[in-house]
């Protein structure tokens, strides 16, 4: 049960980054998300900020699949403290109501899920390279390159999507598919070697 509620809390903050990400580079800013802005290039494009803007959206992208495909999930939750916190100063200075709390919300979650791994913190701050057997991967090249592939998927559907919409959404959602899927390979291959 605490490992599914690990993998949901993940999946949960994932998929909020992501679709966040998604949606301020998709035509018309048609994608699935819960929080915003999604106008957020545009508005930045006023500023000569666009590119950073753009920037800040693949960000959320590659964070949000790292930790909804929960294969990455640690190095996508260390990823994202300073992505929530960036937000969080922003949302603070621009005196919004509301959305501080919300992301102060989605930080408790992610110090929560990486809270679960804080026996990986130790050789890393102890500038080891010596890790126990017990947090060694069983993840395969393969996989890696399912995962990616996955990813690649995802962020090719945003110049789909100015071509063709729902062309788009189905790029991404098998591109989501894979990413997840991307364990499968590795049992495969673990099995078969």
């Amino acid at each position: 049960m605490k490992k599914f509620f690990i993998q949901g809390t993940s999946a949960f903050l994932g998929f909020t980054f992501w679709g966040a990400g998604m949606v301020k580079l998709y035509n018309g800013h048609n994608f699935i998300q819960w929080i915003g802005p999604p106008w957020l290039v545009e508005r930045l494009v006023e500023f000569d900020l666009g590119l950073f803007a753009q920037f800040i959206a693949i960000c959320q992208i590659i964070i949000g699949f790292m930790l909804i495909t929960t294969r990455y999930k640690l190095l996508g939750g260390i990823m994202l403290i300073p992505m929530i916190l960036n937000i969080l100063m922003v949302t603070i200075s621009q005196n919004w109501r509301g959305t501080p709390y919300v992301l102060t919300g989605l930080l408790a979650m992610n110090i929560f899920v990486l809270w679960q791994y804080r026996n990986y913190f130790k050789p890393i701050l102890n500038e080891s390279t010596d890790f126990p057997k017990s947090i060694q991967s069983s993840k395969t090249w393969i996989g890696h390159l399912v995962w990616l592939s996955g990813l690649g998927l995802c962020l090719a559907s945003i110049w789909v999507s100015y071509q063709n919409l729902v062309a788009a959404f189905v790029m991404a959602g098998l591109g989501l598919l894979t990413g997840i899927l991307s364990f499968k390979t590795d049992q495969h291959f673990t099995q078969t070697h």
